[in-house]
């Protein structure tokens, strides 16, 4: 066990001094630190093993110094040899350099010499450079004063943006360059400041020249719709189209088939009028100019909004029209030569520039401009009531429309207007036509048309569509039925159907919409305005029998011309009357209507006749007997009845038969009111004698046939009820009135039983003065009695009619 430890501690101590001598220093401490923790004379074992290691390399050591020793020997032999060699040698350096020192001071001079002028050299070489760096600063300076005072602003912004990035920065050390520097920035400010004041200008310049500028642009607007609407007339050679106007540099051309004009044709065209541009009108460079110079100095948005917002300005002075525009055709005019001039402005500087305006901004003014001059139209169209003056806007709307469509405006809520307009338009047609309708009837004389020779009969057929063979066999002179009012009112109709046809024009919508257009407006015509018309006329105090029975044959034959009116419209529109959706005209219910209207007059009128006679009627109730001749007043009213009927034979129809019925019955109520009128107490025998010869009068005068077509004696039975009653009186018959009341068969089925009382009470002996019973008292009491009893029979009936 000894043997094996003392082993151990031995193989240990070794591979601690190979720790050692293998080791830096500074990490030795840990290797000695162990040897300490070891068995307790580990320590000495260590350090004796420790000095035979020392004793070990010392002898190493003297081994190798006593292998070398010679060698050093001999090295410090040589070295003694070469330090003679040595001195030898620096004494001759030494020498050497004495005599180049001597040689070379004369060069030092030269050489100085030659430097100080080399640095004068340099100098002046630098200067010179400078000078060059500095002169075009300089002369780029001038050039900036000189563009300034000859106010070529633009290109003054490019010297200085030169100045600023090339030339200025290669002298930026010295202070007029500074100074320079400093400056620039102020003149930049002072031409914005005079480049805007340019802009505003320019603004101020364009508001004026607007008008001029849109009555050009309408005017060339106008002239390419007069030569298209030239070349459509020659369909049969083909289409053309020529570029017409620009007013903003580009050409405006509508082909209905994109085939060109000849160029002979063109050219020919285009020397006789020069096509101006809105360069030719408005001096544009400003606004280049100003834009050119903001975008320069990296402020293009301050001028663009700037801009824009003034236009907007502007453009809402151009919508306010004067508040007399609607008065005439030339405040009209202007409003829109303005509004015109105003958005070909803002086209030519949409496409001019970039970015100044874009298509959303002049879209936006357009938008809000449309809606304001729809408003406008709206508001002052309603206040004309003149239709020259609707149609004259009419047009001005369609070039206005025309002239914008062609800078690629949208247009459609202009011409949806102009329906609007269209209305207005009718109605002052309409109110203008009433007036012209009025007056013919004012003038009419109410006659037929007496026509002398052949020519005066073509004439008349030329302006109104009569045909009648009876009449063109009649030799001249000779009358045509109706009145000269008919041919008038026929004439003006189609005057009206010109006139309202002109509005269609350049409306750009298709012949069955114009067709649909005319015949809505002629029905409108025909239906209120004439109709209302001859409605008045028929009402009039001044227009008698004879005026009516002619109205009513001047409405035949106008109900018979509606046919040729609508043939009439058919031509100008060539639509066939058999499509579809073809309105009809309604002029036949037109003339039926203001023909009843006539007739029913016809019959008041003439009743209104008979109640005058009648007014003039004088009878002596209590007269003994007869005059044994019909009354004055009646015969007068049967010789007017007689006249009167034989004009009616020339009404058409039943009408002559209706009113000579409603005549009679009305005469006979009248006689019969006369005689149970409540202010009349007593009527005496005598009376009733008289009055029977007038009912007689009145029943020849229905037997006489005075308007033929009767059959029978139906025009007598309207005085039957007349008839039945006096017979009753005259012939005292009361026994068979009594007995056969209420028989079918009975003699005075007409009589009534009421009416008979009131009569009868009329001519009781109620008094001394009643001279009807007089003579019945005197030759026979009992008839009184007979006579009481009959009324008192008639009251039993009549009350028992009554419960």
């Amino acid at each position: 066990m000894a043997e094996n430890e003392t082993l151990e501690c031995i193989t240990e101590h070794e591979r601690i001094l190979q720790e050692i001598e293998s080791t830096d220093t500074a990490c030795v401490g840990p290797t000695l630190r162990s040897v300490y923790d070891d068995q307790p004379n580990a320590h000495k074992r260590f350090m004796e093993k420790l000095d035979a290691r020392i004793r070990n390399h010392d002898r190493e050591i003297e081994k190798m110094c006593n292998f070398h020793h010679q060698g050093f020997v001999d090295a410090i032999t040589e070295l003694l040899k070469v330090r003679a060699d040595a001195e030898k040698l620096m004494g001759q350096v030494t020498d050497t350099n004495r005599r180049l020192q001597e040689a070379g001071r004369e060069v030092t001079a030269q050489t100085e010499e030659v430097i100080r002028c080399r640095i004068q050299q340099r100098n002046m070489a630098t200067t010179v450079e400078k000078l060059q760096l500095c002169i075009p600063v300089l002369e780029m300076y001038s050039k900036l004063k000189e563009q300034l005072e000859s106010k070529r602003y633009y290109a003054a912004l490019k010297t200085m943006e030169q100045l600023e990035k090339v030339y200025i920065p290669r002298v930026s050390q010295y202070r007029f360059c500074q100074i320079m520097a400093e400056n620039l920035p102020r003149l930049r400010e002072e031409i914005k400041e005079i480049s805007m004041s340019d802009l505003k200008d320019f603004l101020e310049s364009i508001r004026k020249h607007s008008d001029k500028v849109g009555e050009t642009a309408m005017r060339q607007a106008q002239q390419h719709r007069t030569f298209n609407s030239a070349v459509a007339k020659q369909t049969s050679i083909g289409h053309y189209a020529k570029p017409v106007y620009s007013l903003n540099g580009r050409t405006h051309s509508h082909s209905p088939n994109g085939l060109l004009m000849d160029d002979d044709v063109v050219d020919e065209e285009e020397a006789d009028e020069e096509v101006l541009t809105a360069q030719d009108l408005v001096d544009f460079s400003p606004v280049y100019r100003c834009l050119h110079i903001y975008t320069v100095l990296g402020d293009r948005e301050t001028f663009e909004n700037y801009y824009r917002k003034q236009r907007k300005k502007q453009a809402r002075l151009v919508l306010q029209p004067q508040a007399n525009m609607h008065e005439t055709v030339e405040g009209y005019r202007r409003y829109f030569n303005q509004i015109v001039g105003f958005f070909v402005v803002e086209d030519h500087i949409l496409h001019a520039t970039q970015g100044l305006v874009t298509r959303a901004f002049t879209d936006e003014l357009w938008n809000m401009a449309l809606s304001k001059i729809i408003a406008v139209l709206r508001t002052h169209s309603s206040y004309c009531d003149d239709p020259d003056l609707v149609l004259e806007l009419k047009n001005l709307i369609v070039i206005f429309a025309d002239t914008l469509q062609g800078y690629s405006f949208p247009v459609n809520r202009l011409f949806d207007l102009l329906f609007e307009v269209r209305d207005q338009y009718n109605e002052t047609l309409l109110k203008k036509w009433a007036l012209v309708f009025r007056e013919i009837f004012e003038l009419d004389n109410y006659s037929p048309i007496p026509v002398e020779t052949e020519e005066e009969y073509k004439l008349v057929i030329s302006r109104f569509p009569f045909h009648d063979a009876e009449i063109e066999k009649q030799d001249f002179p000779k009358k045509l039925p109706m009145s000269q009012s008919v041919p008038q009112i026929y004439t003006q109709v189609k005057e009206f159907i010109y006139a309202s046809l002109k509005f269609s024009e350049s409306l750009h919508r298709s012949s069955t919409e114009i067709d649909d257009m005319l015949r809505k407006s002629t029905n409108l015509l025909l239906t209120r305005t004439l109709s209302t018309c001859l409605q008045n006329l028929i009402k009039k105090p001044h227009i008698g029998l004879t005026e009516l029975v002619q109205i009513i044959i001047n409405t035949t034959h106008l109900e018979q011309a509606c046919r040729y009116l609508e043939e009439f419209i058919t031509n100008i529109t060539n639509v066939s009357p058999e499509t579809v959706h073809t309105t009809r005209l309604y002029g036949l219910s037109t003339f039926k209507d203001a023909r009843h209207a006539a007739e029913g007059e016809i019959y008041t009128k003439l009743n209104q006749k008979i109640d005058e006679f009648i007014q003039l009627a004088d009878y002596e109730w209590g007269m003994a007997e007869s005059d044994g001749r019909a009354s004055g007043y009646l015969m007068d009213l049967i010789n007017f009845l007689r006249s009167t009927f034989q004009v009616f034979t020339h009404l058409p129809g039943k009408v002559a038969q209706t009113a000579c019925m409603s005549a009679c019955k009305h005469l006979s109520t009248s006689l019969m009111q006369m005689l149970l009128d409540t202010e009349l107490k007593q009527i005496s025998m005598g009376a009733i004698q008289q009055f029977n010869l007038d009912v007689i009068q009145c029943e020849l005068f229905a037997s006489s046939d005075p308007v033929p077509g009767f059959q029978g004696d139906t025009l007598q039975l309207a005085f039957i009820d007349l008839r039945q009653l006096l017979d009753l009186f005259m012939v005292w018959d009361w026994s068979t009135y009594l007995a056969d009341y209420g028989q079918p068969t009975s003699k005075y089925l007409r009589v009534n039983p009421a009416t008979a009382l009131a009569l009868l009470e009329k001519m009781k002996d109620t008094s001394k003065k009643n001279n009807i019973f007089s003579q019945f008292r005197k030759n026979d009491r009992d008839k009184q009695k007979l006579i009481e009893t009959v009324v008192k029979q008639l009251r039993s009936l009549v009350n028992g009619m009554s419960s």
